[in-house]
Parts: C-alpha cells; structure tokens; sequence
C-alpha cells in the first residue's frame, strides 16, 4: 500500500524515480478505505531532504499511511521557503486537537545547547504534553530523544569529547520484541551526535528500558509505556549520502571533523559510502507502524487515549 502525501509535494517525483509507490491526496480520497494518520513535526534546518528521507523509509509497509508535517510557530526555518513551508506544513496550534495513530518528532543540531536556551523549547514540550495523550505511538529521533527523555523522565544529556558519527553496530538487547521482528543478532545504524544519553541515568527509572545499544556509540533505542513512546538515538532514517555531505560541509568550513566510522568503502572518502543499514532501518520503521500503531490504535481515532 501506499503513502498518501499532500498534492505536489517535492519528494513525490523524486521517490517515484526510486521506484517507491506514493499517493497524492486526490487519488487517496477516492479509496473508501481509513489511513492511518502519521504526523512529523520536522526540526531539521533542510526540511526536503528529512521529508524525503521519512517518507522513503515509512513506504515499505502494506499498510496506507496519510502523512501531515507539524511545525511549530516558535521556530522559524532559514533553509527552507517560506512557500514550501506554507503548502505542505500546519502549525501545531491548528493540530492540536486532533488526534494521531503515530508522531515522528526529528532531531535539530541542538546538542551542544542547553534545553532551556532553545527558542522554541517551551513550544515542543507543549507537543510533547500534546503527544502523550493524543497518538498511540511515538518515535523521538536524535535530539528530540534526549530532549524528551529530559522533559517527562529527567535523565540528563552529556557532551561528548568528538562527534559521533558514522555507521555503528548494535545489538538488540530484548530481540523478542516485535520491533526487533526479523531482526539479525547485530544491526547497523547510522550516528551523528555531540552529545549522549548514558545507561547510568536512564536505569535509575523504572518506566524506561533500554532495548538496544552500541559498544561504541552507547545507548540506540529506549522504550516506555509498552511501545506508545520510542526513543532513538541514531539516525537510521538516512539517505545513503547523508554523511558524506555531512562530512564534505564540514571539511569545507574547516571544522574539526573526522571521517565517518565504518562508512566509505576501503575508508577512503573518494569512494562511495557502503550502504549496510537499509534493510534494518526498513524493519524498524515497518516493526513500529504494524505493531505499535496500527494494531495497537483504534479504529475511531477519536478513542485515542493515555
């Protein structure tokens, strides 16, 4: 099944060359058939690509999927036209109430900022109030999984001495759980962090556990509620480029930066990357929407309750 997106919205032509079934909003109202309703509010500076990405990796699932992009008034995005904002994004304010199967929250590059020097810090707490009672399921990405460990559990976020960044093995630490369904024994995902969530913390609350993790980029995935909240602290969502160019800007900007981990085919920057996360970030995502979503959600999306 597909994805319904909103009427020209930019990532549509460019999945169709990937071959990716995808559904624009006219044709889906033609089908008698209830969508589950996937909000993303999106704080990543370069909304198209995030948009391209999420929509890339949730299109691998029977299931027919309406998605809606959040963004919040606070914050305004400089890398993005305002057009583009105004055709495909609502405020949260006019989302608010209403009521969702599933909610992607990004990450931002925010980890070296305190949470209450963000400007739209009291906004996205207010989202992730709204969340708590109004989608069946949540997935925290990145900095929005530190900052809302941070908000309903207290656990603090550590600088780290470099950036963590690059293609990490990780294993599943409860493989019994339908997220990690079809799961190997280690997985790949991609990082790109300056600062962490440590184990420490996280073990000193009994409503969170710790699912999966890396020798060395530490904790991966936290779980509470039974799987109505995710927090993931990598980035599998990530296009296979992503890095690199991640990596190139930088260089650029003659920032202190290393080489992606376990990235470029023979470690060499003029190769290209080595793509070994894919299948499992495609299994993730797929796990998350048939197992915490659709089968947990109700078929009146008004019964959606804590």
């Amino acid at each position: 099944m597909p994805l319904t997106l909103p009427d020209r919205l930019p990532a549509i032509e460019l999945l169709k060359k990937e071959n990716i079934f995808v559904m624009d909003t006219t044709r889906a109202n033609t089908q008698d058939i209830r969508p589950l309703r996937i909000a993303i509010l999106n704080l990543m500076p370069i909304k198209i690509t995030t948009e391209t990405d999420f929509i890339r990796i949730l299109s691998n699932t029977p299931l027919q999927i309406e998605i809606e992009f959040m963004k919040i008034k606070s914050h305004t995005s400089k890398n993005t036209p305002i057009e583009h904002m105004m055709a495909f994004y609502r405020d949260f304010e006019q989302m608010r109430k209403e009521k969702y199967d599933g909610l992607i929250v990004t990450g931002a590059p925010l980890e070296q900022m305190d949470y209450e020097e963000v400007t739209y810090w009291n906004e996205l707490k207010e989202v992730f109030e709204w969340a708590h009672h109004n989608v069946t399921s949540t997935i925290y990405i990145c900095w929005a999984a530190q900052a809302a460990l941070y908000h309903f559990y207290g656990v603090p976020k550590y600088s780290t001495n470099e950036k963590i960044f690059g293609i990490f093995r990780h294993r599943a630490l409860q493989p019994q759980l339908p997220i990690f369904r079809g799961f190997d024994d280690e997985f790949f995902a991609p990082h790109s962090r300056h600062s962490e969530v440590r184990r420490a913390d996280i073990e000193k609350v009994p409503a969170l556990q710790i699912i999966s993790e890396s020798k060395e980029a530490g904790v991966h995935i936290v779980m509470a509620r039974g799987g109505r909240e995710f927090f993931i602290t990598g980035h599998s969502e990530y296009a296979p480029y992503t890095l690199d160019g991640e990596y190139k800007r930088d260089l650029a900007k003659r920032m202190p930066i290393k080489m992606p981990v376990n990235y470029y085919d023979n470690d060499n920057p003029a190769n290209p990357p080595v793509v070994r996360w894919r299948a499992h970030a495609n299994l993730l995502f797929s796990n998350w929407l048939n197992y915490y979503v659709y089968q947990e959600t109700p078929f009146n999306i008004n019964d959606i309750k804590e």
